[in-house]
């Protein structure tokens, strides 16, 4: 047997690797606190800041601007730069299309789960507006009112089976009637035999979006099988196989034409499409959270019965307190100052919807639910922002913005009108550390009947 001659890398070697290493980080450091301090933001000193953002997505951004004493600072997050907004001025500045893009400015990790690519989120100026002014067209009194009615009809279908089942996980239960619903609105045919693929599939995309384990992946497939399937019927109906209502989204959506006049790819459509399913059976987020706070506050129920107008106050509330999406990402156009900090071309910005929804300068006691407040609200797009924040059509609030707060008006009054049910003991917790977040429970009910 012939011994082969190990080669060992020499101390010496290593010494100077390591010390070379240290040298350049150090030399970077510098570098980045020059540039740092040229900027005139507060700074927060952690090297990296992305686990403590994954552990405390809605109070991160808040809890360092109280501890630095500044609605603005600078950090790292994935190893880049980034500047954290909040505040009602911050959102002003963040909605200025003069002054930041959004295109490049998503995490790679939101686009392959939540948004995809090449989405209207991700685009600037005319192009986005064009687009963004496809899907308000599906956003109408009219039309929502045929989604609210679809939705209705699930509700009672469902509450039918729950009459015989001895619990119900509330949150589980909304995907099927709001997918149900949604998919229909949009004349997406799906065989029955596929439907409980097609409803996890959308779940996944916003539910597992925020995951660090294998759910993310299993979110990323989720897309990738939903796009390839309406992929298909986009082209299906381009060529006259598929024959769909031509007032109905997937037929507007598949033949939209962009600024030069030319159609979506059906990938592009595919998208789109699923920026009308996904964000709808999204709103059983929400829908969880007006049953925790009816059950948590029953002093509502009564001014709920007595005022119609209550409704919509109960709403607004249950969006500003509840956590929802914590953040939004823009990067910066060009240099800019505003109130003497220095914003540099390309920096990646990140303004705190949910921090800026409990800003104790806007909404006095910020942590008590007491939807009165919105009696006095002044309407301002830019201090409530559940949804993000500015105009509809020109900026990049969301589209479906309206629709949400029918879905959960319509809610409120079958969950205290139309539908009796009781809530079991439970772990009614909000899990702030998941995203979204929800009840540790997901919220149960029992004894479920009809009125």
């Amino acid at each position: 047997m012939i011994s082969m001659p190990i080669r060992r890398t020499s101390l010496p070697l290593v010494s100077a690797l390591a010390f070379a290493g240290i040298a350049l980080t150090t030399l970077y450091i510098r570098k980045r606190n020059r540039e740092r301090k040229s900027e005139n933001i507060p700074t927060d000193t952690a090297f990296d800041n992305t686990l403590a953002l994954l552990q405390e997505p809605y109070h991160f951004i808040s809890r360092r601007c109280e501890k630095l004493q500044s609605d603005v600072f600078q950090t790292r997050v994935m190893f880049q730069d980034m500047i954290c907004m909040r505040g009602s001025a911050a959102a002003a500045l963040f909605y200025d299309e003069t002054k930041f893009v959004r295109l490049k400015a998503a995490p790679l990790k939101l686009k392959s789960t939540l948004f995809g690519f090449g989405a209207v989120q991700g685009m600037d100026g005319e192009a986005h507006r064009h687009r963004k002014q496809m899907l308000m067209s599906m956003m109408t009194p009219q039309k929502i009112g045929s989604l609210r009615a679809l939705a209705a009809e699930q509700w009672v279908l469902a509450a039918e089976k729950w009459k015989s089942q001895e619990q119900v996980v509330l949150y589980d239960a909304l995907h099927q009637i709001l997918g149900r619903a949604v998919y229909d609105w949009c004349g997406v045919p799906v065989e029955e035999t596929e439907m409980r693929m097609r409803l996890h599939d959308l779940r996944a995309m916003f539910d597992y979006a925020g995951a660090v384990n294998l759910r993310h992946f299993e979110a990323s497939f989720a897309r990738r099988r939903t796009e390839k399937w309406l992929s298909g019927l986009i082209q299906q109906i381009r060529d006259g196989k598929l024959k769909v209502d031509e007032e109905s989204p997937v037929f507007i959506i598949a033949h939209y034409r962009d600024l030069s006049g030319s159609p979506l790819s059906p990938h592009q459509a595919a998208v789109e499409l699923i920026n009308l399913l996904r964000p709808t059976v999204a709103v059983s987020v929400y829908i969880v959270f007006v049953a925790h706070a009816l059950h948590q506050n029953p002093r509502c129920l009564e001014a709920l019965k007595a005022d119609e107008g209550y409704t919509e106050l109960f709403v607004q509330e249950v969006r500003r307190l509840y956590p929802f999406f914590p953040a939004v990402i823009a990067k910066v156009r060009e240099d800019f100052e505003w109130q003497g900090y220095v914003f540099k071309q390309g920096k990646k910005v990140m303004l705190d919807l949910y921090g800026t929804n409990h800003d104790g300068r806007t909404w006095q006691n910020p942590d008590a639910f007491d939807p009165k407040r919105f009696l006095d609200w002044d309407g301002s797009p830019y201090n409530f922002i559940p949804q993000g924040g500015g105009d509809h059509y020109r900026d990049h609030r969301c589209a479906g913005e309206a629709l949400t707060i029918d879905l959960m008006k319509d809610a409120v009054r079958l969950l205290t009108e139309k539908i009796r049910y009781q809530v079991p003991e439970q772990d009614l917790r909000l899990d702030y550390s998941r995203l979204p977040a929800l009840p540790k429970s997901r919220f149960i009910i029992n004894q479920v009947h009809l009125v």
